[in-house]
């Protein structure tokens, strides 16, 4: 038995994700100043991209949390938005370069990144892809479809490139796959053709390799390729216990590269020192728990696999940039979940944050996996 509750969506949810929003308009805004001054005579010009994306992205979450009827499990919608993503993952190789790669879509002056959508068009995909056949998906017949579909995806962000969102999705889909009920034998005939092929795209580019050597073996002739890491290092150093004070952080002015997009959890670090950092930590966290629970509520298998996804990929995404952040990994171009500067992105994130809040208002007994 299913009951609908509109407005019964989880509250916690939904106002720890808008503090979140709000926080990274903010850090945006701090981080991005004096670049933003430099490049384009304007302090306020990567605010106003934020903010555009944040109120764009909170419209779209209201609308989606308004729909009546699980639009996640309808076919027509699930295909069409892999088949839109598919596409414009293609028209990325179609557009002008940008800073040498293939990762933007333009329209009117607008500029999107598919990636961004193919995290969350997979998951659904695949989470009801495992539910229409729940009993057969060992079969290879049927496993094969699901994991062309994924490593298709894939590859054509490889080629862009973008190597971190690559794995990043990779990893999402065979752990929406493996949630499932897909066996272990069947991972290892998809690793046979994924391993070798993200080693060789690794190999294709000294930078990825010498951030990956340097990060191994932290070599001075490799210097150059950890210098984001270790300027945010320093960062998150001198900010203590208790920061520099918001808008006192000096790593941001030209020293910090990425400042306001792959390394803005720097910045909070430095500038609300420790305390602020486990606070950012702690509503991740929260995020994380109320999304697994409202996977365990979900009423239907491919509602509870969607939302076991998209949970996962917000905690996935924020522990590889914080990872990054403090040096744990090599770099890999991988935003912060809500805060990181980015319109895709946050839009993106936004839109799963609305399906889980819609997953979240149709009540029944809870499932196990």
């Amino acid at each position: 038995m299913e009951m609908v509750r509109r407005g019964g969506f989880d509250k916690t949810l939904f106002f720890i994700a808008l503090i979140l929003v709000a926080v990274g308009v903010l850090m945006v805004f701090d981080a991005s100043g004096a670049l933003a001054t430099f490049n384009y005579r304007q302090p306020f010009f990567f605010l106003i991209n934020q903010m555009g994306g944040a109120l764009g992205g909170i419209f779209l979450l209201f609308l989606v949390v308004s729909v009546k009827v699980p639009f996640y499990e309808n076919r027509f919608f699930v295909f069409g938005l892999l088949g839109i993503t598919y596409l414009l993952l293609v028209l990325c190789f179609a557009m002008p370069e940008v800073a040498n790669t293939h990762r933007w879509v333009s329209i009117l002056h607008v500029r999107f990144q598919p990636s961004e959508l193919a995290k969350l068009s997979l998951v659904l995909f695949l989470a009801n892809y495992v539910q229409w056949f729940k009993d057969r998906i060992n079969e290879m017949k049927i496993f094969l479809p699901a994991a062309a579909v994924l490593f298709g995806a894939v590859l054509l962000i490889l080629l862009e490139p973008d190597f971190g969102t690559a794995a990043l999705t990779m990893g999402l889909g065979g752990l929406v796959l493996f949630l499932g009920g897909v066996r272990l034998r069947n991972f290892l005939y998809l690793g046979a053709a994924v391993v070798p092929t993200f080693f060789v795209f690794l190999l294709l580019a000294s930078y990825r390799v010498n951030r990956v050597l340097a990060f191994i073996a932290g070599s001075k002739a490799l210097e150059r390729a950890s210098f984001q890491v270790d300027q945010s290092k320093m960062a998150v150093g001198a900010g203590g216990l208790l920061g520099t004070s918001l808008g006192e952080g000096t790593q941001k002015l030209f020293f910090l590269p990425c400042p306001h997009t792959d390394f803005i959890f720097s910045v909070i670090a430095e500038e609300l020192g420790l305390l602020g950092a486990l606070s950012i930590l702690a509503l991740f966290a929260i995020i994380v728990w109320r999304g697994l629970k409202i996977s365990l509520k979900a009423t239907t298998m491919a509602a509870q696999l969607a939302a076991a996804g998209l949970t996962f990929l917000l905690a996935l995404q924020t522990l590889i940039n914080i990872s990054v952040v403090l040096g744990l990994s090599p770099a890999k171009g991988v935003p912060l979940p809500l805060i990181s500067f980015g319109r895709s992105s946050l839009v993106c994130t936004i839109l799963a944050v609305a399906v889980l809040l819609h997953i979240s208002q149709r009540k029944g007994e809870a499932r196990e996996f």
